[in-house]
């Protein structure tokens, strides 16, 4: 009997699972499919879950699954942050890939682009993306503005003694961890890790790496989306951190709600709806992945 043929890759994958079975299962099926012929570490951390999603990933023999059981109760953020920091430990390739459970690869060849890039110079630290979505050249310069805008407003009330809220950064400087490159032999050999403040996982790293002289690679919002999808904070809105009337929650809804099929779909429902297919066997992955590849050529074409 032949056997197919592994490469031995030089970096492994992480992603958190935290109750959000649909996500995380189709954002496996998706992985798997990509993986196919490389011998890559997959390792998945439940967060406590606790739920049928847990059972799920103890019935994969092919990731690596690590059980997280925190001793508190703690904040998502550093829940998420402990929990990469706890597969972090294990990693024993060069390069690792933070992926979120909501995000589907549909080009698999978005890995070999960022490892280029990352190893294209020595004191690369990481490469990825500085926005989850892809909001296109009009609204991106929109949202800048009126960032801008309530920035200095703010900065401008507090120094006149009014009460106003903190001023957030009005431009984005740090990477998003749903589909980032970190170098893991380099934040070891510096003895650090993702979860370091109170922030988001990888910031303060990030900017400890940056303060180390070591540059963050960038690739641009058009670029990393025409070989993935991302749905914003999936995981919070599934499990209602959010209003009912929040625009992200109503993103969620539009996105996996079940619609009559239609040429007018918008893309990520479009998606939603061929995975909800190809996992009730209703179409093959080789025809999803045909289906996104020829996506992916026609987005990089314009």
């Amino acid at each position: 009997m032949s056997r197919e043929l592994t490469t031995k890759a030089n970096y492994s994958i992480v992603l958190v699972n935290y109750k959000s079975l649909e996500l995380t299962r189709i954002c496996l099926k998706l992985l798997q499919e990509a993986l196919q012929g490389q011998d890559v570490t997959v390792f998945v951390v439940d967060n406590d879950s606790r739920d049928a999603s847990s059972d799920y990933l103890r019935s994969l023999d092919w990731i690596r699954l690590i059980e997280r059981q925190p001793s508190a109760p703690e904040a998502g953020n550093l829940a998420h942050g402990r929990a990469l920091d706890l597969a972090l430990e294990q990693v024993e390739t060069e390069y690792l890939f933070l992926l979120h459970s909501d995000t589907f690869i549909y080009d698999p060849r978005i890995f070999s682009v960022m490892l280029k890039q990352c190893g294209a110079h020595p004191r690369v630290a990481a490469v990825g993306c500085l926005e989850q979505l892809d909001r296109g050249v009009l609204r991106s310069a929109w949202r800048r503005v009126s960032r801008f805008g309530k920035h200095y407003t703010r900065r401008g009330l507090r120094s006149l003694g009014v009460q106003a809220r903190e001023p957030k950064p009005y431009k984005e400087t740090h990477l998003k961890s749903f589909c980032t490159l970190w170098n893991a032999r380099l934040i070891k050999q510096h003895g650090l890790h993702f979860q370091m403040d109170q922030r988001n996982p990888g910031y303060e790293l990030q900017d400890r790496m940056s303060a180390l002289n070591y540059s963050i690679g960038l690739i641009s919002p058009r670029k990393i989306f025409s070989y993935l999808d991302h749905i914003q904070s999936g995981t919070v809105s599934a499990m209602g951190g959010y209003s009912a009337h929040h625009r992200r929650v109503r993103m969620y809804q539009q996105i996996t709600a079940e619609k009559p099929s239609t040429a007018d779909l918008p893309p990520l429902q479009s998606l939603w709806r061929s995975l909800k297919q190809q996992l009730s066997g209703a179409m093959t992955l080789e025809k999803l992945k045909s289906r996104f590849t020829t996506r992916s050529a026609k987005l990089r074409a314009h």
